[in-house]
């Protein structure tokens, strides 16, 4: 099983801006392929760090709503959320370094 929530309209405030723990919010679709190249990775990092954070994914294409209302124009794109705010933004898939390093001054 996945330690990554699948978001949507129905849970993004509770999974994302309420959350008590920072999240990673990766923008993607199924046929961006470096949305696949970034995928393990976050998956990893969600199992590593569960209960430190949470990995959120989010389907452009099917949560369109939710892009548009983060100003979503290329993915994958990543926001680090902390207390309902946004703290961390990289576009574009980056190596395991980078990402880990977004979220360790939350955590």
């Amino acid at each position: 099983m996945s330690a990554e929530v699948v978001i949507g309209n129905h849970n993004f405030k509770e999974e994302v801006l309420d959350s008590p723990v920072p999240v990673i919010a990766d923008f993607w679709a199924e046929w961006c392929v470096p949305c696949k190249m970034i995928g393990p990775v976050l998956e990893k990092l969600a199992e590593e760090y569960e209960g430190k954070i949470k990995v959120a994914k989010i389907n452009v294409d099917e949560n369109g709503e939710i892009a548009s209302q983060f100003n979503i124009v290329s993915i994958p794109t990543l926001l680090v959320f902390k207390d309902g705010s946004i703290v961390k933004k990289q576009i574009g898939a980056v190596p395991r370094h980078i990402i880990e390093g977004m979220i360790k001054d939350y955590i």
